[in-house]
């Protein structure tokens, strides 16, 4: 069994996206078009694990390859090409939802990084998600509360609880694209 392990929120997560995300920028140059702290840890007073999630944006798909090469060229470790579930309502075209995970240098600070496809509905999703959050406290705190009580749960793997997460996220999601629309939201 995996123990997932949810943390209460670390006031130092930001300062250590900044580091890392500096880090990133060094090692992929102008192949990133943007990089931001996606996930829990981006949510201020979000409970979380204590794994930081970037995500670095490239422009084209070709790219996705490219990026994650120059951070295996960094002792990175490149894990084998994902793809992002499909959310209801959004484009279930294959190319919406490919990505590349990277995760940190053997003994570093741990980091997903998600490589994505600039524009793709994975790209805006993580964004969106986030800001959602940012917005609406009470709507983190419930998803926080959900978090914790998955985490009790038994899983064979990660991937086990992130399954699980899935539609609970695209609950959160679905009212975020009409916030968005209704606010102007741009990623």
């Amino acid at each position: 069994m995996t123990a997932i392990v949810i943390v209460q929120p670390d006031g130092s997560w930001p300062a250590q996206y900044d580091k890392t995300a500096e880090t990133i920028h060094q090692i992929l140059g102008g192949t990133a078009v943007r990089i931001d702290h996606i996930g829990s840890t981006s949510v201020p007073r979000l409970p979380a694990k204590d794994i930081l999630d970037i995500q670095a944006t490239v422009a084209t798909e070709p790219e996705l390859d490219e990026a994650a090469q120059l951070l295996a060229a960094a002792n990175w470790e490149v894990r084998p090409p994902r793809r992002d579930h499909p959310v209801p309502g959004l484009p279930q075209d294959e190319s919406q939802w490919v990505k590349r995970i990277v995760v940190e240098p053997m003994y570093r600070r741990r980091v997903n990084l998600h490589i994505r496809v600039e524009g793709r509905a994975n790209q805006r999703y993580a964004l969106l998600f986030r800001d959602y959050l940012r917005a609406h406290p009470d709507t983190a705190t419930a998803y926080g509360e959900f978090k914790r009580r998955a985490a009790m749960l038994p899983f064979d793997s990660v991937g086990g609880y992130a399954d699980l997460k899935d539609p609970v996220c695209d609950l959160v999601y679905l009212p975020a694209e009409e916030w968005a629309a209704r606010t102007g939201w741009t990623a």
